[in-house]
């Protein structure tokens, strides 16, 4: 989608459902972070992933975007839609640009913030980076691959003119002037997002509810996709109760439901992702979001199949 001079790339799974579901991922990563996610939430309504200017391999300014620069272009994507009022859900600095947006739009009812930042009390960069790479050890290796092959995309150069607006973008004042109700997830083990960070968070918010997921880390909905789908759906169905402002849930960690794949089947299987991913690279070497789409599709299926869908 083009807005302005800015481009935002907008995936989609799904297409029937009440209400529509709009994904917001973290600095310098792609909305293949949401691989997980979206099929859990695909049944409940359509699902809309959003790569951002500067990720994912879209082509930026050259200058570094503020958070209200993005949550401008969060709003496009959502009039582009006809979606005057989804669940929009964000992960890490996507939880700035959603924040940012709500706090502009009283018209919006439901937000998810996953893994918010920046914890108001430790904004140093050494700090943060501390922290994030104390949570990356309790990642999964699929997601750590995921991060690198993001990072790769983005470039430093662009990340690190971003990086600095989103440290010092101070989301808890932002948060006194959402007036959507707001749900809170972090991961148990979430070192960028401890839980004193969410009793801040939630005690600003005019209407929030807490939760921590067990065994989570700081991409606690990739690894943990059924548990925060299951939140987010009933967050949305529900709408939040008065929060509690020392009160952080835990959600117990879901028995695991994988099928049982042939060694033969899974270097197939392995093989057709590999393949989509080549051509996703190809794609944003060539700027053509038609590859692109392609190689995220194949991707996709080989996901699926390897989870027995």
């Amino acid at each position: 989608m083009y807005s302005g001079k800015l481009w935002t790339r907008v995936s989609s799974v799904g297409s029937t459902g009440e209400r529509p579901f709009v994904l917001v991922c973290g600095i310098g990563v792609s909305s293949h972070y949401f691989e997980q996610l979206a099929p859990h939430l695909e049944q409940y309504g359509p699902v809309y992933a959003l790569d951002l200017p500067g990720f994912g391999g879209v082509p930026h300014n050259r200058s570094g975007l503020s958070m209200t620069e993005y949550a401008d272009l969060l709003g496009d994507v959502i009039d582009s839609l006809d979606a005057p009022d989804p669940v929009i859900v964000g992960h890490s600095m996507g939880t700035q640009v959603v924040a940012d947006l709500a706090s502009r739009r009283p018209g919006l009812s439901t937000i998810v913030l996953i893994s918010p930042v920046v914890d108001s009390e430790r904004r140093k960069l050494a700090t943060q980076a501390w922290r994030f790479a104390t949570s990356s050890w309790r990642e999964p290796f699929r997601v750590k691959v995921l991060a690198v092959t993001a990072y790769l995309f983005c470039g430093f150069n662009w990340f690190f003119r971003v990086l600095p607006n989103m440290l010092t973008y101070r989301i808890e004042d932002t948060a006194e002037r959402i007036r959507a109700d707001t749900l809170l997830i972090r991961g148990q083990h979430d070192a960028v997002c401890p839980p004193e960070w969410i009793a801040t968070l939630s005690s600003r918010l005019p209407t929030s509810s807490a939760f921590e997921v067990e065994g989570a880390a700081h991409s606690v909905m990739h690894a943990h996709a059924r548990e925060v789908a299951r939140l987010c759906v009933d967050h949305a169905d529900r709408g939040s109760a008065a929060h509690d402002d020392d009160a952080v849930t835990r959600v117990a960690e879901l028995p695991d439901e994988g099928v049982e794949v042939a060694p033969l089947q899974a270097v197939d299987i392995l093989s057709e992702e590999l393949k989509g991913v080549a051509t996703e690279v190809a794609g944003s070497a060539k700027g053509s979001d038609d590859l692109v789409e392609e190689g995220r599709n194949r991707q996709a299926d080989a996901r699926r199949a390897l989870r027995g869908d």
